[in-house]
């Protein structure tokens, strides 16, 4: 084989065709999109996630407040107003109810998105169940649903 059949042989053998490249780049392409979605999806799912926990925690807050104070009214959907009742024993149960219902709505307002409505119904002792029972109920939106999220806590005292 001569020098001349070498550097032609060479010459064919390296490199490559633009359709190669093309081909080449319209697969990176599509797995990086394919990347995106799941990063963006896991990212709503996360935020799903944790406004879930969230309101379970506010859920419960409430529900432990309610437990402490028993001889308060909680039904309804708040607001209350600031009462200063951490500071002593001067607080009426009432009092100390306006007082947790806004402290709570506070919390809500915080860590929960806007438009969250809370609700506290209260289902009074009767013949059926010898207990009192409050159903804690948060609604809350969850961008990219049009449907509400909600999440109820009963609790018998």
């Amino acid at each position: 084989m001569t020098n001349k059949q070498l550097k032609i042989k060479c010459r064919h053998a390296t490199g490559f065709t633009l359709i190669e490249v093309l081909v080449a780049l319209v697969v990176i392409s599509v797995g990086m999109l394919g990347v995106a979605v799941l990063f963006a999806d896991g990212i709503r799912l996360n935020r799903t996630s944790l406004y879930r926990t969230t309101a379970i925690a506010l859920a419960t807050d409430m529900a432990e407040r309610i437990r402490s104070n028993q001889d308060a009214a909680y039904a309804g959907q708040g607001p209350g107003e600031p009462g200063n009742c951490d500071v002593g024993p001067a607080c009426t149960p009432d009092q100390l109810a306006n007082d947790d219902w806004w402290r709570w709505r506070q919390s809500l307002d915080t860590y929960l998105p806007t438009g969250t409505i809370a609700e506290i119904v209260k289902t009074p002792a009767g013949p059926g169940n010898r207990l009192d029972r409050f159903d804690i109920k948060l609604n809350w939106p969850e961008i990219g649903s049009q449907d509400p999220v909600s999440y109820t806590l009963s609790v018998q005292l």
